[in-house]
């Protein structure tokens, strides 16, 4: 087995974000046939009960300890360097030397990046052969983040997507290879790095679907007399944060005049101020942290995700198909997944659309059940994470990576 240098920018576990699924599916793929040093960042004190467990997929690992409001502040230093604000963001010198200390010690030839931020601690990518997982254009992120809010932040916001296009072109262009999670994501980076782009590929998100399996035991959250419709994500996460007051502002109202016992129910860590207020009256439930969504999937009568700025694919969609519910998802966050609309996976794009939909599911079980099938049989035929990921391999195998 040889000797790989993993570097990600946030623990990968426990899998309950998107990064984190696919950080650590990544993980544990390349542990198959690598000794893998791990440098990685803490930022949740949570997570520190979880060290065991990565390491155990680990020949080494360093593990550098990030406090969101402090590195913030320090991100602010790249307005008087140029520089993207997400580097300094995750810039540290104990990881940094870690990892060229490393590289040496073990000899090691070929790295894996895992977000573009990461790649600063690849001692020489010129001379080492690596491989990029962008996941998303995340510069895109920060452009579309700019498109809905006021001045300061749409000026900052515009400035990072400018500045964290040009890291990412940087780094694409001394990069062996660069994935990212979808074929347009990939298409819309070819064209913004047109140098690079015969060396940008797609590789899409899976999913564990005997975990996220409706066969396993799962009581109910739920009580007997209400109707729950669902939605999962990170709550500290702007764009889910942006969907649920979004669903609850102009969706709920109207589906709860037409049917009163339905309750949405926002499951996730780390809701903040504005999340939590939306469970100020009976219609809207907020979980926060919950040990295991799979029953909250189970038992959900509707899975929404609502999101009106998305970039890839949406693991929450993924996972909820796998426990075969009936899905409604913005049409952005639909796009990407390879299922049939209307039979496998719903779309939706305005209020109306939402309210169309859940109307005729919440009138025809027998319908909505046939979706949740079809959407599991899906998710087995299309979304297995080492059919996605083994396409990595032909790049690690061969002496020079390429």
């Amino acid at each position: 087995m040889a000797d790989l240098l993993y570097l990600a920018h946030r623990l990968p576990y426990p899998p309950n974000k998107g990064d984190k699924v696919r950080s650590f599916n990544l993980l544990k793929h390349l542990a198959k046939k690598h000794r893998v040093h791990l440098g990685t960042f803490i930022d949740d004190p949570d997570d520190e009960v979880h060290l065991e467990k990565v390491r155990s997929y680990c020949a080494t690992m360093h593990v550098a300890r990030l406090t969101p409001r402090i590195a913030k502040l320090r991100s602010l230093t790249g307005l008087l360097s140029g520089e993207a604000l997400s580097l300094p963001y995750y810039r540290n010198a104990a990881l940094r030397d870690w990892a060229m200390r490393t590289c040496a010690d073990k000899r090691i030839e070929r790295a894996v990046v895992f977000s573009s931020v990461m790649a600063s601690y690849v001692p020489d990518m010129l001379r080492m052969p690596t491989l990029v997982d962008f996941v998303d254009v995340d510069s895109a992120k920060w452009t579309q983040y700019a498109t809905t809010h006021s001045w300061p932040l749409s000026w900052l916001y515009r400035r990072e997507g400018e500045r964290l296009l040009a890291w990412e072109r940087a780094v694409a262009a001394q990069a062996t290879h660069s994935f990212f999670v979808t074929e347009a994501e990939a298409d819309m980076f070819r064209r913004s790095a047109p140098e690079s782009a015969d060396r940008v590929e797609a590789i899409g998100n899976g999913v564990d679907a005997e975990f996220f399996s409706p066969e396993h035991p799962l009581a109910s959250p739920f009580s007997a007399d209400e109707i729950p419709i669902v939605f999962t994500g990170a709550m500290d996460y702007w764009p889910n944060i942006d969907a649920v007051v979004w669903f609850v502002g102009e969706v709920l109202p109207h589906l709860r005049r037409q049917h009163p016992k339905v309750r949405f129910y926002v499951v996730g860590r780390s809701p903040d101020a504005t999340v939590q207020a939306l469970a100020k009256d009976n219609a809207t439930v907020v979980t926060g942290t919950v040990d295991d969504v799979r029953p909250y999937l189970k038992h959900a009568a509707v899975v929404v995700a609502p999101l009106r700025i998305a970039r890839g694919i949406q693991n929450k969609v993924l996972e909820a198909m796998a426990m075969a519910r009936p899905v409604i998802a913005a049409t952005a966050c639909a796009g990407p997944i390879a299922a049939e609309r209307g039979s496998e996976l719903l779309a939706a794009a305005t209020p109306d659309d939402y309210l169309s939909h859940i109307d005729k599911l919440l009138a025809d079980p027998t319908r909505a059940d046939a979706i949740g099938q079809a959407a599991r049989r899906r998710i087995l035929t299309s979304y297995s994470w080492d059919a996605h990921l083994s396409r990595i391999d032909r790049y690690l195998e061969s002496q020079e990576a390429t």
